[in-house]
């Protein structure tokens, strides 16, 4: 591939993910999920994102749990995930978490639920994933051994989340070899003004004010980090170059459909991330404008 295609597919890949992410990520915040893993005995909240997320994998451990998710405190998972899987089973989370989405997004979306856009997207988004590779992806690889959903919209979103975790599964191999800590990866990608508030990437993933501070000042004395806690131009540098590999390791489902279908996709599928958008899919104050 010329370096000229090679840029404008990485820019389209970065572009995919921006679009289809809150299509997928809709689900650990809708009542609907907290209402059906409740059912079956989960606390609402963190513990039911832990279940829902790393069901796929089996029955795993608070090791696997951790290694999986990166950025999340490891006490905070060794605190919740011993107690989930002797109140339910993997089996039973799958299944209540499709019937959540299914629920959430009928009502979020309205009448574009049943919209041909729908199926359009959805084969697009399927044929897209049958150019990931399990090697090095293990959220995604347990993800791609589920059966696909029946209708449209639930293939929507389950091949939306396959990519999703496909290129999750990258970003964290990006930043092991970055060096970054998961909280340090927390922090700094915080203070690129994108993705969680500070308030809310506290308290998602379970770290403390101290633990929070202390990473601020580790930072900082690498030179990360300023005295007021943006990025250096060092930090700035790295989290690029992170990005950068990101994009890099998340090409294969879109070299799959190519520049022009890709696009595509980025296009039609906006409605609905507009519609989701618009609809409060996500509380305010918990992202950052960016």
């Amino acid at each position: 591939m010329a370096d000229d295609d090679l840029a404008e597919l990485t820019t389209l890949a970065a572009r995919a993910h921006s679009r289809l992410e809150p299509l997928h990520a809709f689900i650990y915040f809708a009542p609907e999920l907290q209402e059906e893993l409740a059912v079956l005995g989960l606390k609402p909240g963190r513990m039911v994102y832990f279940a829902g997320r790393s069901a796929p994998m089996g029955a795993v451990g608070p090791g696997t749990v951790a290694a999986t998710f990166y950025n999340f405190s490891p006490s905070l998972i060794g605190h919740l995930m011993p107690r989930v899987w002797t109140l339910t089973t993997p089996e039973q989370v799958i299944e209540g978490r499709l019937v959540a989405v299914d629920r959430g997004l009928q009502r979020l979306l309205g009448e574009l639920a049943d919209a041909d856009v729908v199926a359009e997207t959805a084969e697009l988004v399927r044929e897209a994933t049958t150019a990931c590779e399990v090697a090095g992806r293990p959220l995604y690889a347990a993800h791609a051994d589920l059966d696909w959903p029946q209708s449209p919209l639930l293939q929507l979103w389950h091949g939306i989340t396959l990519l999703r975790e496909y290129r999750g599964d990258g970003h964290i191999a990006a930043l092991v070899a970055s060096g970054l800590t998961g909280i340090e990866a927390l922090v700094t990608h915080t203070a690129t003004g994108f993705g969680f508030t500070e308030e809310a990437a506290k308290a998602t993933r379970g770290w403390s004010d101290e633990e929070w501070s202390n990473c601020v000042a580790d930072l900082q004395a690498a030179g990360l980090l300023t005295a007021d806690g943006s990025l250096t131009e060092a930090g700035g540098l790295l989290r690029l170059e992170i990005e950068a590999k990101t994009n890099e390791l998340d090409l294969a489902p879109w070299e799959q459909l190519g520049p022009e279908r890709t696009l595509h996709l980025i296009n039609a599928v906006k409605p609905l991330q507009r519609q989701l958008l618009g609809a409060g899919a996500f509380a305010p104050g918990v992202f950052s404008r960016g």
